[in-house]
């Protein structure tokens, strides 16, 4: 018998999002009815889950008025539909889910992906970030059930607002099978791969500029952003095309053929804005999943799991010099990178959805 139905949303297209995914699995399998709700751009790929989903064809893509636009979309879509839940994904739905709880009486759980206010998009548009703030401001202090995916993020709202958050980190489901992508022939080469995002100082540029000091290695970057033309050009001018790789957006499901087939997996992440700084992405789990050595930005969130695990190297200084040479190095150390490798195998019993879960269905059992 269903517990009831709960509404999640996202301002995404549903393509791509992981942790969304398992959020939505898992709450399926406590016997939930589950919508997920999202939009639909023009290159958006066809999708089907498990549970119910829902993507808004709006008339704006991007800025004021895409999220004006979407907030209002999914306000009345959420005032008609019938829900025990609602289930918010990041401070861009919140507005339109806080007000249908208070005026329906419906339960309401936010879930703080990034601390979003200190995004690099906004820090550098302080006009538009004094806007976001004063949204958070003016609905987080009243929030009940709030999760997010970081301690430092965590920390960060209680300090300012007060309010408790559950840690529910971005742990991938525990994959077993090698994956064999026949597209990739690593003949005489190794293989780094980035995975995620493709926006402003997530390191992508000085990677990419390191290429050019980086001995028999290719680099594949999954994934789509603002900044990817500006990628694609850089690769370009440095004539880099036979070193690096842009691949796009590609399905969840699909990225395990990829990431398995790699030899490193990097997160670079500059230290702008606290959300990088307390940073913990994604990629790191799915590298750790992979079974993968890693080279990370030694923000305290990464750091502190590429030490405890013994998995990888950390740099402190994310350019394209830096970057070159710790490559170069861990790749000319074929004994520590083994040994990175095989911890990351041992660690991935740990850092899985499976074990994470509970977590997750503690804090289901506990909305107010």
């Amino acid at each position: 018998m269903s517990k009831g139905k709960i509404i999640v949303s996202v301002t995404n297209d549903l393509v791509t999002d992981q942790r969304v995914n398992r959020v939505c699995s898992s709450l399926l399998a406590l016997n939930f009815e589950v919508l997920l709700v999202g939009r639909k751009l023009n290159n958006s790929l066809p999708i089907n889950r498990k549970y119910q989903t829902k993507r808004f064809s709006l008339l704006f893509n991007k800025g004021f008025l895409f999220y004006a636009n979407y907030n209002i979309r999914l306000f009345f879509f959420l005032l008609f539909s019938k829900s025990t839940i609602l289930w918010s994904n990041d401070l861009d739905t919140l507005p339109a889910n806080y007000l249908v709880s208070k005026l329906k009486g419906v339960k309401l759980v936010y879930d703080s992906h990034e601390y979003f206010t200190e995004v690099p998009e906004l820090v550098n548009r302080p006009r538009v970030q004094k806007v976001w703030q004063q949204i958070e401001k003016w609905i987080f202090p009243k929030l009940k059930n709030v999760i997010t995916v970081s301690n430092e993020i965590a920390n960060a709202y209680h300090n300012k607002y007060h309010v408790k958050s559950t840690v529910i980190r971005n742990l991938p489901f525990k994959n077993k099978t090698f994956y064999k992508v026949k597209d990739i022939k690593k003949e005489g080469y190794h293989l780094v791969i980035y995975q995620g995002s493709v926006n402003v100082n997530r390191g992508i540029k000085p990677l990419v500029k390191a290429m050019k000091f980086v001995d028999k290695t290719k680099l594949y970057i999954i994934g789509d952003g603002d900044i990817f033309d500006e990628i694609v050009s850089i690769v370009r001018t440095l004539n880099l095309e036979d070193k690096v790789t842009l691949l796009g957006k590609i399905p969840f499901e699909l990225l395990p053929h990829y990431t398995f087939q790699a030899d490193l997996g990097v997160s670079l992440e500059e230290n702008v804005g606290l959300n990088y700084k307390y940073a913990l992405p994604n990629k790191l789990f799915d590298y750790i999943n992979a079974g993968l050595p890693v080279l990370t930005s030694n923000l305290p969130e990464m750091e502190a799991v590429v030490k405890k695990y013994e998995i990888g190297e950390t740099i402190s200084l994310v350019n394209p010099k830096t970057i070159a040479e710790k490559i170069n190095e861990l790749f000319s150390n074929k004994e520590k990178l083994n040994i990175y490798a095989q911890n990351s195998l041992k660690a991935k019993e740990e850092l899985c959805w499976e074990n994470e879960e509970q977590k997750l269905q503690d804090f289901v059992n506990e909305i107010k």
